[in-house]
């Protein structure tokens, strides 16, 4: 199994039918193709090696996808990064990953350049966009025709992507995805839902976020679909283009549904091509489903994933009546149990973590065994989510174990910006929390005792954390108090932290 087989055989079966549409440009199968055995040949030239780790740092392109593709059939490992990560977080993925190799865009180049300065080892350096003499191999100047490219052939059980993702303490956590997790899993909810060959999908999710690489985007290549590709999420361009669209498929988080009903109930759209919608990243508000559905005409199907898990593991089923407020039953493959601390299962209707088990879990987290042995004890991914089970076996989560934040379908990790907060001289203890959201789901917010005599202002604070983090995590909302509630033993006792709005 190789990934880029979902492409090569809907480029087989579809070639001349559009692949990507994104903004003026469209490719067809058999040329997005194309693109990729050349850059394929050009990067082999280069030097790069099978299982070379290669960062790929790039906005949502076609571009993208044409280097994601050619990384697979090269034999190499993807670490797909996001774009607007700033110095403090990239230096510990760049290092603990040991990649060769670096992809990016010339709009996104400053903190990135700045770490790579210490790392000799990263010596194959490409940028879509620069001029030669930059330090940078062009992109474009990479292209080679030389026909077909036959992909190196990789393993089931050979790495494919590294994502990094973290907890709630320590560094972030590259979690190892093989060629035969990440094809399985966009395979199977592909099957599980059923497609119009002239379906269009909206692709508005990061590229370099599990849930839109699979969802919106392998899932989409191995059906054959076409997917109308955006930079970014901007409601005021999507809305006008659910109005367009004869047959489309919107796979999004909470917010993106959030932010389309609130122009819906001002100017309700004209007509609605939406066939189906799917959420996940994050809890969906049950009054923003039942809104959206009513005002597009369409059914959300609900589901949860986690990036160890490729990420799709559960979902509310297709074509069945669905349960707003759970994230519905296991997907094909997929095994689920809710357990306690000892990891006995719990009865149903009790509170308990859940567990998974499946085609998508993950080898491991790159260069943590012991971290891999606890989240895989007894051969289950245990999640750090709090969950309950109806009789019906229908999921819906309660709670988190993990403090991480959601923020839009964005992680946030408290620990990370609490650290940055300590880098500050007039702070004392400050504790980052998730707050309830109606558009994002969650905010974050900080709560921050300052030394004596300390006048920084929240605003001051505010800026300061901003400066260094991507712009989705740092706090909006920061209280100054004079204390911070505690266990007799010390630690911040954070269900405990009341302030005023």
């Amino acid at each position: 199994m190789n990934i880029s087989s979902l492409l090569i055989e809907s480029a087989a079966r579809r070639p001349k039918h559009p692949a990507i549409r994104f903004h003026e440009r469209t490719i067809t199968y058999e040329e997005l193709n194309r693109q990729v055995d050349r850059l394929s040949h050009a990067l082999v030239r280069t030097g790069l090696r099978p299982k070379d780790v290669c960062v790929l740092m790039m906005p949502n392109s076609i571009d993208w996808a044409i280097v994601y593709y050619a990384l697979a059939k090269v034999g190499a490992v993807v670490l797909p990064v996001n774009f607007l990560y700033r110095v403090g977080e990239l230096e510990h993925i760049f290092k603990d990953s040991g990649a060769r190799a670096f992809i990016g865009h010339k709009d996104y180049l400053e903190h990135p350049r700045q770490v790579m300065v210490h790392l000799t080892k990263m010596d194959l350096r490409i940028a879509q966009g620069v001029t030669p003499g930059q330090g940078f191999i062009p992109l474009e100047e990479l292209f080679v025709d030389e026909g077909t490219y036959h992909p190196f052939p990789t393993r089931d059980e050979d790495t494919w992507a590294i994502i990094y993702t973290s907890g709630t303490t320590g560094h972030p956590k590259g979690a190892m995805l093989t060629h035969y997790n990440l094809a399985n899993n966009a395979m199977t909810v592909a099957n599980m839902r059923s497609t119009d060959p002239n379906d269009v999908v909206f692709g508005v999710l990061p590229l370099f976020h599990i849930y839109g690489q699979t969802s919106a985007f392998n899932s989409s290549i191995y059906l054959g679909l076409t997917i109308r590709l955006w930079p970014h999420f901007n409601a005021e361009e999507l809305f006008p283009a659910i109005e367009e669209e004869e047959s489309s498929i919107l796979i999004a988080v909470p917010t993106i549904f959030n932010r389309l009903v609130e122009i819906a109930d001002v100017r309700p759209p004209r007509r609605s091509g939406l066939r189906f919608c799917v959420s996940g990243g994050a809890s969906l508000p049950v009054e923003v489903l039942r809104r959206f559905e009513d005002r597009f005409h369409t059914t959300i199907y609900e589901g949860y994933g986690l990036t160890e898990c490729s990420p799709v593991c559960v979902e509310n089923p297709f074509g069945r009546q669905t349960r707003p407020g759970s994230i519905g039953l296991p997907i094909p493959g997929f095994e689920t149990r809710i357990v306690n601390d000892q990891d006995e299962d719990v009865s149903i209707g009790a509170v308990g973590e859940l567990i998974i088990r499946g085609p998508g879990v993950m080898k491991g987290y790159f260069n943590q065994p012991e971290a891999t042995a606890e989240t895989l004890r007894g051969g289950w991914l245990h999640t750090g989510d709090l969950a309950r089970m109806d009789e019906d076996r229908y999921i819906y989560i309660v709670d988190r174990k993990k403090e991480m934040i959601i923020r839009g379908g964005y992680n946030v990790y408290p620990r990370e910006i609490e650290e940055i907060f300590y880098t500050h001289p007039d702070v004392v203890e400050a504790a980052v929390v998730g707050v309830p959201h109606l558009d994002l789901g969650e905010e974050v917010v900080a709560v921050v005792v300052l030394r004596k005599g300390a006048c920084s202002t929240p605003e001051e604070l505010k800026q300061f954390v901003k400066e260094r983090v991507a712009p989705y995590k740092y706090p909006r909302r920061i209280h100054l108090v004079k204390e911070l509630p505690k266990s007799h033993t010390g630690k911040i006792l954070k269900r405990s932290i009341r302030f005023e709005d």
